[in-house]
C-alpha cells in the first residue's frame, strides 16, 4: 500500500513524544520479504507469463508486511536531500507453497532455485527530491536476478471526520517493476486508497476497499485486484478477490472485475491479504496456495557503518531527536525537531531569494512525468557501492536542512 499504516504522510508535525523514533525512508519501503523480489520466488524465475505475474503478486502481498503485523505510527517527516540506503542478503526464508498449474518451471527444470546457503543481495536507495510537494525517489534493485524496481512516494492525505483518507499523490503512479532476463518485461503496480481509523479513540487501525491494478503491457497481462469493505459487525476479515486477464494495452478500458469478458480470464484471486491468498487457473476449480502471509514477518536490513553514513543521511540526520526520544527526553527532542524544521525554511528561503533551484543528489529530477525516476551518475555509483560492500560518501556541498 502507499503507506497505508503510516500516519506520517500526513506531513503534519507532532510533539516528538508521540513520534516513532525512526526516520520515514527507513521506515516505509516495499521490501518487508525481499526473498519474494530475488530468490525462490524470484520475480521473472518463472519461464510461463502467466507464472511471472503471480510472482509479482506475491511480492505485492509481502512488501508491506509493517502494516499488517505492526501498529501504525508516525516517523519523522522526511526533509529534502535526506537520503537512506541499505541492502538485503536474501535466502529462502518462505515456506514452500504448491507449484503453480499451468506454469513452465524454470529452465533449470524445477520450480524453485536451490542454492543451498547461497544468498543474493538486494539494495535499496531512497532521496528526499521534493518538499513542496513532498516527495521521494526510490530505487530497488538485484543484478543476480536481473530484477529492480523504482517509484515515486508521495501521498495525499485527507481527514473525513473520524478517519484519514491516504491516497496515492499526483506524482506516485505506482511501483515499475522491470525484469530484465525477460526482454525488460515492464509490470506496474497502483496502490489503493486507505483508511486510517481509531484517531480519537488513540488506537489507530487500517481498513481498505478499493482497487489497484497490475499490468504488463508486454505480455498483455494484466491483474484487478478488489480489497473488499469491511461490514459494521463482526471482526475484520480484510478479504480481497481479484482476476487476471489479457487485455489490449492500447486500449485498456476495463477496471471492474464485473467488467473482464469471461473468455479472457487467465486466473481468479481469492483471499485475505492478512493470511492466505489463493489463485485459480481458468478452466479449473481447485483454489492453489499463493501466498500465505501468517507465518511472515518484516525482515532485518544491513546497514552502512555508522562512520561511513553522511550528516543527511537519515539515521545520522535524526540520531539527536532519536536518541533524546529513547531516552524520554520529550522536550529536547521536540526543540531539536523544531530546529531542523526551521533550518529547512531558512534554508528554502535563502534559495528562492538567489534564486537557485533545488536538484536531487542521486536521482535526475524531483519528479517526472511517467512516475519513473531515473538514476544520476552518482546514483548508480551508490548502488553498486552498496553491492560492493564500499559506502565511502562525499558531504553534498547543499543542504536541504
Amino acid at each position: 500500500f502507499v503507506g497505508v499504516a503510516d500516519i506520517a504522510s500526513v506531513r503534519f508535525s507532532l510533539p516528538a513524544q508521540l513520534l516513532e523514533p525512526r526516520p520515514n525512508l527507513e521506515y516505509w519501503h516495499y521490501l518487508d520479504r525481499p526473498e519474494t523480489f530475488a530468490r525462490s520466488y524470484s520475480i521473472g524465475k518463472s519461464d510461463d507469463e502467466l507464472g511471472r505475474m503471480l510472482e509479482v503478486l506475491r511480492f505485492w502481498f509481502t512488501k508491506d508486511l509493517k502494516y499488517v503485523k505492526g501498529k501504525p505510527c508516525k516517523p519523522y517527516n522526511s526533509t529534502l536531500g535526506e537520503f537512506f540506503r541499505c541492502s538485503w542478503d536474501v535466502s529462502d526464508n518462505i515456506p514452500e507453497e504448491e507449484n503453480l498449474p499451468g506454469v513452465k518451471p524454470s529452465s533449470n527444470g524445477s520450480s524453485t532455485v536451490t542454492d543451498g546457503d547461497e544468498k543474493v543481495k538486494v539494495c535499496y536507495l531512497t532521496e528526499q527530491t521534493s518538499h513542496h510537494p513532498p516527495v521521494s525517489a526510490f530505487y530497488i534493485d538485484c543484478p543476480e536476478r536481473g530484477v529492480s524496481a523504482r517509484g515515486f512516494d508521495q501521498i495525499s492525505a485527507k481527514f473525513t471526520g473520524t478517519s484519514i483518507r491516504v491516497s496515492p499523490g499526483q506524482h506516485n503512479l505506482g511501483i515499475f517493476v522491470n525484469i530484465e532476463k525477460r526482454d525488460n518485461e515492464e509490470y506496474q503496480l497502483t496502490h489503493p486508497n486507505a483508511h486510517l481509523g481509531g484517531i480519537l479513540r488513540g488506537a489507530l487501525s487500517v481498513t481498505v476497499a478499493d482497487t489497484c491494478y497490475v499490468t504488463c503491457p508486454k505480455t498483455g497481462l494484466k491483474a484487478i485486484l478488489q480489497y473488499l469493505e469491511e461490514g459494521w459487525i463482526g471482526r475484520s476479515q480484510n478479504k480481497l478477490e481479484g482476476v487476471i486477464f489479457r487485455y489490449n494495452p492500447d486500449k485498456d478500458t476495463i477496471n471492474r472485475l464485473k467488467d473482464v469478458p469471461e473468455n479472457d480470464v487467465v486466473a481468479r484471486i481469492t483471499g485475505s491479504w492478512h493470511g492466505k491468498i489463493y489463485f485459480t487457473p481458468a478452466g479449473t476449480k481447485e483454489p492453489r496456495l499463493l501466498i500465505d502471509i501468517t507465518p511472515l514477518h518484516p525482515v532485518t536490513k544491513t546497514l552502512p557503518p555508522s562512520e561511513e553514513q553522511l550528516s543527511n543521511e537519515s539515521l545520522k540526520f535524526w540520531s539527536g531527536v532519536t536518541n533524546a526520544i529513547v531516552d524520554k527526553q520529550f522536550s529536547q527532542a521536540t526543540k531539536l525537531k523544531q530546529d531542523i524544521e526551521e533550518r529547512q525554511r531558512q534554508r528554502a528561503a535563502e534559495r528562492l531569494e538567489k534564486g537557485i533551484e533545488w536538484n536531487p543528489r542521486f536521482f535526475t529530477g524531483a519528479v517526472t512525468p511517467l512516475g519513473k525516476p531515473e538514476l544520476t551518475e552518482e546514483g548508480q555509483k551508490v548502488l553498486e557501492g552498496i553491492h560492493s560492500g564500499k559506502f565511502a560518501l562525499t558531504e553534498s556541498t547543499v543542504q536541504g536542512a
